[in-house]
């Protein structure tokens, strides 16, 4: 193979520093992976050296040997003969770390080059998209690797004693700092006018549907799907009504103000493309998964990690991020549920069973997912989209329990039967003849009935 992908001397070297000072692994564990030896055999000694060194024996060339001898593969190396050439032939040990570097610069060039070769092969593929994707992980994984560092573990006394900074609140009681999460709903039931509220909320350190900021914090809206127009007429209205002007940074990226258009963040080049403007949000909107991470098969669960990567990459940086998704037919979130994995909170919007299209916005609210949040905080809303005396909007909500409450009440009152509102509501009849023997005390059902 051409010296450009190889270094036989390099991998020699590496095997002979291990074999003779053992301690020399506990310097480059997590700098150097299995495959990055290209000689087969070279990869059989390292996993077989590497595994004894981890169990904690001492590993020479002997022992190596006969290691290998109890599983047949010491003939095909070379056998002991070759296993002292290695040790003898080493230059120096203290030289480790340059034969290393020399030798991860082969494996990455060879990798580089093996994924050169499948991009010619995916240009006659069937499904490109398919292709381009996976060399973009493919790509990644060179990245990743060479981008290693060595992990930091800790005992159990010096985690308990680290100060280590409790997660503040975006937005109480669901949104913490460095937090991910999810708001789903069917089409047409109000993500976005939810996702451009709570954005506002944060940015103004006001509040939206009795969620609380308690601070101003900077917001980058990336909207996959709106014209533009839109936007700026659901914003314009959301600013009139809210009681505080947003005066931390509220910045937006949306298709129709773009030469090129948006970039795809379940790519590599996607998730570049946001980087100047990911550097002073402290919440990143991205609203919504289907039109901008769009080389993902939404069922598939291994196309969501690209994704599920960037998403924990920016909660390492300390920021929040909201994904805004679809709803299936059935109700639920569509694709995979994989993506509920990292997430502190997910919340599903769905229109109420007696919902009429003339009622415009109005939905209920669940918490499908509260990681850190309980009782009151996470109970179910019903939230209201309504015009008050100056033609201004504003959000009314009340928990669905108070809800269903008076809608048993005036559905009694009416005349239906205790199975007939429970069917018309889609709750249990107990659930109906609780809430009747409730109103019943505070003299609230019509007496006729």
């Amino acid at each position: 193979m051409d010296a450009h992908f190889y270094h036989p001397l390099a991998e020699k070297s590496v095997l002979g520093s291990l074999l003779l000072d053992n301690k020399l692994w506990g310097t480059l564990n997590g700098k150097l992976l299995a495959d990055d030896f290209h000689d087969p055999n070279h990869y059989l000694i390292f996993t077989t050296l590497v595994e004894e060194i981890e169990a904690g024996r001492v590993c020479d060339v002997l022992v190596l040997a006969e290691k290998l001898r109890t599983r047949d593969q010491l003939m095909t190396m070379g056998g002991e003969a070759y296993l002292f050439e290695l040790a003898k032939d080493t230059p120096r040990t203290s030289n480790i770390s340059v034969y290393v570097d020399l030798l991860k610069d082969r494996s990455q060039r060879r990798k580089l080059h093996e994924i050169g070769e499948a991009l010619i092969k995916g240009a006659g593929a069937v499904n490109v998209e398919r292709e381009i994707a996976s060399i973009q992980q493919k790509l990644l994984k060179v990245r990743k690797v060479s981008d290693m560092e060595e992990l930091t573990a800790y005992s159990l006394r010096d985690f308990l004693v680290k100060e280590i900074k409790p997660r503040s609140l975006l937005l109480a009681p669901w949104l913490p700092e460095q937090g991910l999460a999810m708001i789903y709903a069917k089409r047409g039931v109000g993500k976005t006018y939810v996702g451009l509220n709570v954005a506002y909320a944060v940015a103004s350190g006001g509040e939206f549907l009795g969620w609380k900021a308690s601070k101003a914090s900077n917001i980058l809206y990336i909207d996959g799907e709106m014209p533009a127009s839109t936007i700026q007429d659901r914003l314009s209205k959301i600013v009139k009504a809210h009681a505080r002007e947003a005066t931390a940074d509220f910045s937006i990226l949306t298709p129709d103000m773009q030469k090129n258009g948006m970039p795809d963040l379940s790519t590599i080049e996607g998730q570049r493309q946001i980087e100047s403007h990911i550097e002073k949000a402290d919440l990143i909107v991205v609203d919504n998964i289907s039109t901008l991470c769009r080389k993902i098969d939404e069922n598939k669960a291994e196309d969501w990690l690209l994704v599920q990567a960037w998403a924990l990459r920016m909660r390492t940086l300390g920021k929040s991020v909201i994904f805004i998704h679809h709803a299936s037919k059935n109700g639920g979130q569509r694709g995979t549920s994989k993506r509920e994995d990292v997430l502190d909170t997910v919340i599903v919007l769905r229109h109420p069973v007696d919902y009429d299209p003339q009622d415009g916005a109005r939905f209920e609210i669940d918490f499908e997912k509260s990681r850190g949040f309980t009782g009151k905080d996470a109970e179910s809303l019903l939230a209201s989209l309504i015009a008050d005396e100056h033609g201004n909007e504003q959000w009314v909500t009340q928990t669905i329990e108070r809800s269903n409450y008076e809608k048993i009440i005036s559905l009694h009152n009416e005349g239906l039967k205790n199975n007939e509102i429970a069917e018309e509501l889609d709750i249990n009849k107990s659930t109906v003849s609780r809430n009747l023997n409730k109103a019943k005390r505070e003299g609230l059902l019509n007496a006729e009935f």
